[in-house]
């Protein structure tokens, strides 16, 4: 399974360019999983108050989940460690795995750039593939100056997935 981090700060583009890389991952008949670190403070938006799986959570059940077609919804009411949260995404057994955010875990990354303050305290995360955004910033790996350049970016995403590096037994 390939894996990789996409990250940077709020409204850097996380969320689209993942979206866009889902599609294209699609378009080959790769299949992906992604992991979304919630950043924003507190738990992620949960279901209705009023569903059955809300109610098992507030009679004290560690955890829950529904089936019906075709999908399922599990929740887990604490947050496993990294490496079980990479698990759980990769259950499926997906080629690839897309994580945003999760910065400092290991792992190669995708850092998106609004301005020269992003980089100065991102350029010591391990791992970096690819620098998006920032055309001042001179550094040793790949740079994309700016994240309107869809076409190289993409060509370096499938590039990437390309290579044999990056792969990842979870």
């Amino acid at each position: 399974m390939k894996t990789l981090h996409i990250v940077g700060y709020k409204n850097s583009g996380k969320t689209t360019l993942i979206a866009r890389w889902v599609r294209l991952l699609k378009e080959r008949g790769l299949s992906v999983s992604v992991l979304k670190h919630h950043g924003h403070g507190g738990k992620p938006q949960m279901p209705d108050g009023n569903t059955d799986t809300m109610q098992f959570l507030y009679e004290g059940a560690d955890a829950a989940a529904v089936a019906g077609g075709g999908a399922v919804q599990f929740i887990w009411n604490e947050e496993p460690n990294f490496h079980k949260l990479k698990e759980i995404a990769s259950i499926g057994k997906p080629d690839v795995l897309l994580i945003e955010g999760y910065k400092q875990e290991k792992g190669d990354k995708v850092l998106l750039l609004r301005d020269r303050s992003d980089w100065e305290t991102l350029c010591d995360l391990q791992g970096i593939r690819l620098l998006v955004g920032c055309p001042e910033i001179a550094g040793e790996v790949s740079h994309i100056r700016s994240r309107e350049e869809i076409e190289a970016i993409d060509c370096w995403f499938l590039e990437w997935i390309g290579k044999d590096d990056g792969n990842e037994t979870v």
